[in-house]
Order: C-alpha cells, then sequence, then structure tokens
C-alpha cells in the first residue's frame, strides 16, 4: 500500500468510527514529507494534518484563497517547485473543500466587494475571472489545478501529484486525482528550448583578462558633485530665460487682442496693428 492510500484508507476509517485507525509514517519515510496546498478558510485550521494522520514536521502547508493555481508557471507553483528542492516534498496534494465561499462569490459580487475596500475597477486587469482564478465548482478547481502542476516544468516527473477534497462537516477525504494514476501516464513537460548561439560564432576574444581592463578613477561622487556645481551654476542664465519669456508674453497680451473664436467671420476686421516699439537713442559724435 502507498502513502495516499493508507492516508486515505485510515481517513475513512476515523471518520466512520474507528478509534484505531491511523498511520504508520515510518513504513512510508520514502514519500514523505507531504506538500499540501488548501484554501486559506479558517475552519481547515482543525483538520490539517490531522485528517492525513501525518505528524506537523512532515507535512508542508502551503494555503491561498480557493487553493487557486492560474498556471503551470505562476507564483503558487514557485513555491510549490521550491518546497519540493528545498524542503524536500516527495508528493503533492492539491485539497480543496466543500462549502467554500471563493466559489460562492460572483463575478459582480467580488468586484463589489473589493470597490467596498476601495479598489477601483479601472486599477484591475480585464479578465478578472482569470486574473483571480475564480471557480463555480470545488472539484473541478482541484482537477485544474492537479493539471497545471502535473504538467509545470517546475516539478519534477516523479513526484505524484493529488487532488483531493475535504468535507468541511466531518473531515472526510475524497480522493478526485489518483497521483499515482497521472504518473504512470504523464509525459513529462520541458521547458522551452532556447537557442543561444555557438562560443565559435561570437568570435575570438584573443588573450582577453578581466585583470587587465582599465577602468577611470572617477567616482559616483565626484561627478554627482561636479554636476550639481554645474547645474547652480546655468541657474541664473535659466531666470534670465524665464524673465524674458515672461516680458514678451505680457507685451503680446496686452497689444494683441483674442482672434474671434469658433465659426465667428472675421471678413472685414482689420487685425490690430502693435503699436512700433521705441527706437533705442544712438549716440552720435559731435563733429570736431
Amino acid at each position: 500500500m502507498r502513502l495516499f492510500e493508507a492516508i486515505i484508507d485510515a481517513n475513512h476509517r476515523a471518520v466512520a468510527g474507528d478509534t484505531t485507525a491511523g498511520l504508520h509514517p515510518a513504513e512510508f519515510a520514502d514519500s514523505l514529507p507531504v506538500i499540501a496546498l488548501t484554501c486559506v478558510d479558517p475552519r481547515l485550521n482543525a483538520f490539517f494534518p490531522n485528517a492525513l494522520a501525518l505528524p506537523g514536521e512532515q507535512f508542508i502547508w502551503l494555503r491561498n484563497a480557493g487553493n487557486i493555481i492560474t498556471g503551470p508557471l505562476s507564483s503558487t507553483m514557485r513555491s510549490l517547485a521550491l518546497a519540493c528542492a528545498v524542503k524536500g516534498g516527495r508528493e503533492i496534494a492539491i485539497i480543496g473543500h466543500t462549502d467554500c465561499n471563493v466559489a460562492k462569490t460572483p463575478t459582480m459580487i467580488l468586484l463589489e466587494k473589493l470597490r467596498q475596500l476601495g479598489v477601483d475597477r479601472s486599477r484591475l486587469p480585464d479578465n478578472i475571472n482569470e486574473f483571480f482564478g475564480t471557480f463555480g465548482s470545488e472539484r473541478q478547481n482541484v482537477i485544474k489545478a492537479c493539471d497545471f502542476v502535473r504538467n509545470s516544468p517546475l516539478i519534477g516527473p516523479k513526484i505524484p501529484v493529488h487532488g483531493l477534497l475535504i468535507d468541511i462537516e466531518n473531515g472526510k477525504l475524497d480522493w478526485i486525482v489518483n497521483g499515482y494514476e497521472t504518473l504512470q501516464t504523464h509525459t513529462p513537460a520541458t521547458m522551452p528550448k532556447m537557442d543561444f548561439p555557438k562560443m565559435e560564432a561570437l568570435g575570438s576574444f584573443g588573450d582577453f583578462a578581466l585583470g587587465e581592463m582599465k577602468f577611470p578613477d572617477t567616482k559616483i561622487g565626484e561627478v554627482a558633485t561636479k554636476l550639481q556645481n554645474e547645474i547652480k551654476d546655468a541657474e541664473p542664465v535659466v531666470r534670465m530665460v524665464k524673465n524674458t519669456a515672461q516680458t514678451v508674453a505680457d507685451y503680446a497680451q496686452k497689444h494683441w487682442p483674442q482672434a474671434p473664436q469658433g465659426n465667428q467671420s472675421t471678413s472685414g476686421v482689420k487685425k490690430p496693428v502693435p503699436p512700433p516699439l521705441r527706437p533705442r537713442p544712438t549716440f552720435q559724435r559731435p563733429p570736431r
């Protein structure tokens, strides 16, 4: 009997009233620890890891709203991959639950609840359902999540991915996706192939050595100080340009009335001619 076969058997016997039902984790050391993704519903706190008959140290618990996975390379997949690679997870279980509030919340109600929290619709992605991964069936949500995990290039091909649904009333587990069966029929996913040029195509670098490279001695702080000084020196010029522009604008506004607006006819109307600028006096040398 394999690990989750023993877990389901022990769970069903315990729910039926068998007080001796349990699991001997030492018999499944090669399959532990288990990584479980569940919903954030606080009602689940009383069930895990007891419903799996596992000790806490062999149970890696990941949670998000609705135990949703939106794609094979999503942020949740990153957590699952790290739990396998860093924490040594051997088997994965996506565990949904009955009476899930995420499943019972239509998109329009979700938008209204977000609006009440001050989240404007214009700031959200166009495809709300795809972004939040909303669903209407807890079972289908688990199946979809298992499919994403099983086909993710981040998860090793030898890791079983199970799908379960727990009854929120009594803790009974329903085995929806048997990870051992899908493991036998699954073709491992691969990352897209990246065609990088070969080193020969890049040419020869000769006797290049990093230690022989010469870099300027100028420090970043010195460059910033020099730039600040140049900006400071330019301030009088900037002020003079602004003052001149303002003087020209004031003169134009005073001596050139606004042109007729809209469809008003301008025929027969002489354009106002600005008064001539007062000529500057010229200096004439007196005769000798």
